[in-house]
């Protein structure tokens, strides 16, 4: 016999608790960074959009995973660096919030076309793989802020907290790749970027206050 959900999450909801890793995920990857446009590029020319998406989506997942059943189960028998991380997690996704609030009051974009040049498939995975795996931040996103956030979690509610995390990713990676043909004329503007970036703002300083308070 299957428990209540009030049994075996305490303390949130089951689609609180989705929502919660939905929106962190979702506010720490929304944003025109290497690797998003080389993903939209992919989609613009319609050249290997579904490798490209499949190996970000499914890399992002194991990172999140890592980070929640890793990172994030490790912090719980150590208290007083959880502490720590969680200050700092907040102070590092204020910044963010900062940083997104500047771009969309002052953008430097021009927008976004697509490459001139094409690669063959092998040449365009061993880019997305350099620009997934050797960007620092993606450790610290996953790894230490997922994972410090899945922290503040009941144990029997981080497997919802690591899908719905998941679960932006995938999206994310599926409306960018596959969505960027259709918004082509959207995404040359930069008062599209000036919107996604304001969004992303209010998102890292709705969760880092939320941090603060201890309420994730």
């Amino acid at each position: 016999m299957l428990a209540s959900p009030t049994t075996w999450l305490p303390g949130a909801p089951p689609l609180t608790v989705f929502l919660n890793g939905f929106v962190l995920m979702a506010g720490l990857i929304v944003a025109i960074g290497a690797q998003n446009a080389l993903i939209l590029r992919q989609g613009l020319m319609r050249r290997h959009v579904g490798p490209v998406v499949a190996f970000c989506a499914a890399s992002d997942v194991l990172l999140v995973m890592a980070g929640v059943f890793g990172v994030g189960t490790a912090l719980t028998r150590l208290p007083l660096l959880m502490e720590a991380l969680r200050w700092g997690g907040a102070l590092f996704l204020a910044w963010c919030g900062w940083r997104a609030a500047r771009r969309a009051w002052r953008p430097g974009s021009q927008g976004l076309t697509a490459a001139t040049s094409a690669q063959g498939l092998a040449a365009t995975l061993g880019t997305t793989a350099a620009l997934t795996f050797l960007n620092p931040h993606v450790y610290l996103d996953t790894l230490v802020l997922v994972g410090t956030v899945a922290a503040q979690q009941p144990s029997a509610a981080r497997p919802l907290f690591a899908a719905g995390a998941g679960s932006a990713s995938v999206l994310w990676f599926l409306l960018l790749g596959y969505g960027a043909a259709a918004l082509a004329p959207w995404l040359a503007r930069p008062a599209t970027w000036r919107v996604v970036d304001g969004c992303v703002a209010l998102v890292m300083f709705g969760v880092a206050a939320s941090l603060i308070r201890g309420q994730l």
